[in-house]
C-alpha cells in the first residue's frame, strides 16, 4: 500500500516555488514507511545539473537507510536513492562538461533518485550509450561503479587472475562477471539457486557454486587445483569469514564492501589471514568524496562505457523487473525476500510516456 500526500506546509514561503513527487521517510521502518509525497524541486548549485529523472533503481542501502541504519552523507538528500538515469532539465552556473538540454545522461547520487527530479554535480554525469533504453541505463551507475572500483582501484585485477564474487546474481555481482571477463580475468560465483547461478554463467562466470547447498571453499580449491582465488569480491561478511580465507589464495586480495552475512567474526580470522600473507581491503562508494568519485566516473566513461555500445556489445545491465514509483514498497519487498536476479528498476516516468 502506497501513501500520496499533498501538504501545503512546503509552500508557505514560495508559493511559485516549483515541486515534485518524490518518496520519503518520516519514521525509519519497513517498506510500508515509504511515503509519496510532493516537496519542493531542488535547484542546481553552482557546477551542478538538474536532471529529469526517468528512471532509477535499488541498492541493498536503500533498506538500509529506509530502515535508519545507513544515513546519507552530511549535506546530501535525505530522500533514498543512490542512481538515476533521465534527461537534463537545467544547468547551474558554471558547468563546463558540454551538456545541453534534453541531453541523455545517467548518474551516480549519495541520495535523491527516488524523485522526479535530482541535481547532480556535473563530474558524477554520465552520456547514455544510444543503443540502450533509460530503463536500462538506469541499471548501470552504482552497481557497475562499484564493481569497477572494486576489480580497478581496490583489488587491482591482474589478467589471468581468478576473481570470485559473492552474491553473483545481483546487480554488482552480474557487472563484476562481466567486467573480470572485460579485464581477461576468471570470474567465478557464488549464488543461493540453480536459476542464479545459470544466470551468472550465461553472462561469462566459469564456475559457479550454491552455497546452500555446498562449500564453496571446496568449489574454489577444485576449481584453482588447490591454489585458490587471487580476489574476492564480499558483500557477505561475517558469516562466510572462514570459507572466504579457505579460498583465498596466497598473496591473494579480499575485498570488504558489505556485511549482509554479520559484522562479527569468532576465531582465528587474523592469524589464518596472516599465514596466507592475504590482504583484506575494505571498501565504500556513497561516503568517498566528489574528486575521488568523479576521477572513478572518468575512469569507468574512457575504459569501460563504450563497451555498452560497440558494435558487438561485450557488455549489458542484468534488469530482474521494474515497478512503477507508486509501488515503490512492493520493490523493495522484492529485493528484501532476495527474490531478484539483477537489477530491480523504477519507472518515475512511464516507459510508454518517455520521449525518446
Amino acid at each position: 500500500m502506497h501513501h500520496i500526500l499533498h501538504t501545503g506546509r512546503f509552500l508557505r514561503g514560495n508559493a511559485h516555488q516549483a515541486m515534485m513527487r518524490a518518496v520519503c521517510v518520516d519514521v525509519p521502518g519497513g517498506p510500508e514507511n515509504l511515503l509519496l509525497r510532493t516537496v519542493p524541486r531542488p535547484q542546481p548549485k553552482g557546477g551542478e545539473v538538474l536532471i529529469k529523472v526517468h528512471a532509477t533503481a535499488l541498492n541493498r542501502a536503500d533498506l538500509l537507510q529506509r530502515r535508519g541504519l545507513y544515513p546519507p552523507p552530511p549535506g546530501e538528500s535525505d530522500i533514498i536513492g543512490l542512481e538515476v538515469a533521465g534527461t537534463v532539465a537545467t544547468l547551474g552556473a558554471g558547468v563546463k562538461g558540454g551538456w545541453w538540454p534534453d541531453d541523455r545522461v545517467m548518474a551516480l547520487l549519495s541520495g535523491g533518485g527516488y524523485a522526479e527530479y535530482v541535481s547532480v554535480p556535473e563530474e558524477l554525469l554520465m552520456p547514455i550509450p544510444p543503443n540502450l533504453t533509460l530503463c536500462q541505463a538506469a541499471a548501470i551507475p552504482e552497481a557497475w561503479l562499484t564493481a569497477f572500483q572494486l576489480l580497478v582501484f581496490i583489488a587491482k585485477v591482474k589478467e589471468g587472475e581468478v576473481v570470485l564474487a559473492h552474491a553473483g546474481a545481483s546487480g554488482v555481482g552480474t557487472a563484476a562477471i562481466q567486467l573480470v571477463r572485460l579485464f581477461g580475468a576468471v570470474p567465478v560465483v557464488t549464488a543461493g539457486s540453480p536459476e542464479k547461478l545459470k544466470m551468472a554463467e550465461s553472462l561469462g562466470a566459469a564456475a559457479g557454486f550454491n552455497y546452500k547447498e555446498e562449500s564453496f571453499a571446496q568449489g574454489v580449491h577444485d576449481f584453482t587445483g588447490g591454489k585458490g582465488a587471487d580476489v574476492i569480491l564480499d558483500c557477505i561478511g561475517g558469516c562466510n569469514w572462514e570459507q572466504n580465507v579457505s579460498s583465498l589464495a596466497t598473496d591473494g586480495r579480499w575485498a570488504l564492501y558489505g556485511t549482509m552475512g554479520g559484522r562479527a567474526v569468532e576465531g582465528d580470522l587474523l592469524g589464518k589471514l596472516l599465514s596466507k600473507r592475504g590482504h583484506l581491503l575494505c571498501s565504500l562508494l556513497r561516503s568517498r568524496s566528489l574528486q575521488y568519485k568523479a576521477e572513478l566516473v572518468k575512469a569507468f566513461s574512457q575504459r569501460v562505457l563504450p563497451c555498452f555500445s560497440a558494435q558487438r556489445a561485450a557488455l549489458r545491465p542484468v534488469i530482474d523487473s521494474s515497478f512503477r514509483l507508486d509501488d515503490i514498497a512492493e520493490a523493495h519487498r522484492h529485493m528484501e525476500a532476495n527474490k531478484n536476479t539483477g537489477k530491480i528498476v523504477i519507472n518515475v516516468i512511464p516507459p510508454d510516456q518517455e520521449a525518446q
